[in-house]
This record gives structure tokens, sequence and C-alpha cells, in this order.
């Protein structure tokens, strides 16, 4: 069954769209697909190099995160969309009625929790900072490496919808996100939340709408109707997000000149319209839909509809080519 999310008029003005990967959230939904071997395509290298490297007191904070029903809404405080640090900050501040809530809720799932989770469930400072540590801990190991790459494909599904935000296409924003996502104004949808059947009023408040990487195949959002709304959503994947750290070759002889340019232009951008293309590079927009058609059935660029128009969007392999 779904949630429905109930738009006012005013809810309506104050829709947002995440201009950053949001560290906790991407914490939280990396962690269940961790405890998967699900889309091996995808996530299979990733599960590789992470596995082997987390130390104990992090596994043990998989325990907090189970891969399928609750996990509780503490660990995505909304501090977080301000960096790692916010968030671990807005944790930090959690207070102790909260804290006592989530964990109760997720006892009752059967799952096996930290030792130190009675005392964190009380608010003493030490379980509270042990939390944020391995917080940290498990964030470099498991996200820093591969955050460029996450951040860029962010990048990438924010350019084709900021067109519809910034000309007020609401309907076309909130009817095209996700296919979890159903929008039957005024009210939204978010299907597949395991026997969730809930209505949730924004009254004024707005919602944000945040891409996710590690966000896997239907949408989700905080269990608490009272906190800040957010819509996590997945991201659209061409292929496994790389590490992308060594210095960038020269690209001309391999792809010439004119389609290693379009490539820059699209990593600096963000994402381009042919005509904003051929514009940049300085060739003719039939010229550019040709170089783009290559380069997409190269696997290097993903092109979108955004209304009238097509979007040009690096993939993360065309993004792992330029860097190296």
């Amino acid at each position: 069954m779904p949630v429905r999310i109930h738009f006012t008029d005013d809810d309506l003005a104050h829709i947002r769209l995440a201009q950053t990967p949001d560290p906790l959230w991407e914490a939280l939904l990396s962690m269940h697909v961790l405890q998967t071997n699900t889309a091996s395509a995808v996530f299979g290298p990733w599960r590789r190099a992470v596995r082997p490297e987390l130390p104990g007191p992090v596994r043990e904070l998989l325990r907090l995160a189970p891969p399928h029903g609750y996990s509780p809404d503490f660990l995505t405080p909304a501090g977080a969309a301000g960096g790692l640090e916010a968030g671990i900050g807005a944790l930090l501040s959690t207070p102790r009625g909260r804290l006592r809530h989530d964990l109760l809720e997720l006892s009752r799932t059967g799952r096996k929790l930290p030792s130190w989770a009675p005392s964190l469930a009380e608010g003493d400072g030490e379980a509270v900072a042990h939390l944020a540590q391995a917080l940290r801990t498990y964030v470099r190991i498991a996200l820093a490496p591969w955050w460029n790459g996450i951040r860029t494909r962010l990048d990438a599904e924010r350019s084709l919808h900021d067109r519809f935000l910034t000309k007020g296409h609401l309907d076309d924003l909130l009817g095209r996100l996700h296919p979890g996502l159903s929008w039957k104004p005024p009210v939204l949808e978010v299907g597949g939340l395991g026997g969730a059947d809930r209505d949730v009023r924004l009254d004024g408040r707005g919602l944000l709408v945040l891409p996710s990487y590690f966000c896997w195949r239907r949408p989700t959002l905080l269990r608490d109707p009272t906190l800040p709304v957010v819509v996590v959503y997945p991201m659209a994947h061409d292929t496994a997000v790389g590490r992308t750290t060594r210095p960038r070759p020269s690209l001309g002889a391999l792809l010439g000149q004119t389609r290693t340019e379009v490539l820059e232009s699209l990593a600096e951008h963000h994402g381009m319209t042919t005509t904003e293309l051929a514009r940049g590079v300085g060739i003719a927009p039939a010229t550019a839909s040709h170089h783009a058609g290559v380069l997409r059935e190269a696997g290097l660029l993903s092109t979108s509809r955004a209304g009238q128009a097509v979007l040009h969007t690096l993939t993360p392999l065309g993004l792992a080519l330029l860097d190296g």
C-alpha cells in the first residue's frame, strides 16, 4: 500500500531538489545494499572492495541498518544536507526521546542490535559519540573513494529535473521522477514501502526531493511524518560508479578532438542540450547531434528528454574516461 503525501499550493511552491548527495542517506542506503547481493552489475565491484575493509566496530553498525524493513530515522537527520560533519553534528544533537523511540521500533523487528544500543537509547554521550565515529569510518571506507562519481550522477539527475523546477512545471517534475512515485494532484503516492499505508500532510512544510545512488529499486522516506519530509528515489544507473583518482590523459588521439571537447563540455556544465553543446564546442547542431549519438552508443553519455529538448549528460563511464 502507498504512502500518500498531500500538497497545498504553498507546498508546491516549496518543492526543493537536492543540490548535492546526502552523505548520511547514502551511508544508510549503502549499508542496506552491502548486506545483499542484488544488482551485482552496479554494486558488485563496490561490495567486493568494501566488505573486506570494514573493521569489527563498523560491522556492528550494520545491525542498525537491516537490508529490509525499518531503519532508525535518527540515522538520516536533515542537517546532513550540509555535508558529513553537519550531519554528524545533527546526529550528536538527537534528543534522547528520538533515540529511544527509534531503537525500540527497530527492536520490535527481532533484529539483533549492537552491544552499545541500550546506552544509545538512554542518550549516553559516549554511545552517541561511538555511533558518530563509526559512521565517519564507514563513510571514509565505503563512500569517500566513490564520492566524485556519486556526485556526478546526482548532477546529471539534477540537470534533467532543474528545467522543470525553474520553469514551474511541477506536474512534469513530480510525474517523471521515478516509476515508484505516482503524482495524482494534489497527492504524491510513494509505493512499495513494505505494507505502509498512511497519509502525510505537508501543511506548508514543503518537500525535499533527493536522488540517491544507493537507493535501489523503489523510493523511500522517513517513518515519522512529523520530521522534515524527504522523498528519496533511485538515480538512473548506466554502469557501476568507479573510483576517479588518476590524472586525466590526453584523449584526442583516441576519440578525436571534437568528441573529447564534447565530453569535457558536458563534465563542466553537468548536462547540456544539443543546441547548448553545439554552441559550447563551436560546431553545427547537426554535427553536435551526430557526435553525441556516437558517444551515446559507446556508453560515454546518456540522453534524456527535458520538455521539447533533449539533455545530454556524462555517464559514470564517460567521467571515468576523462579522469583516466
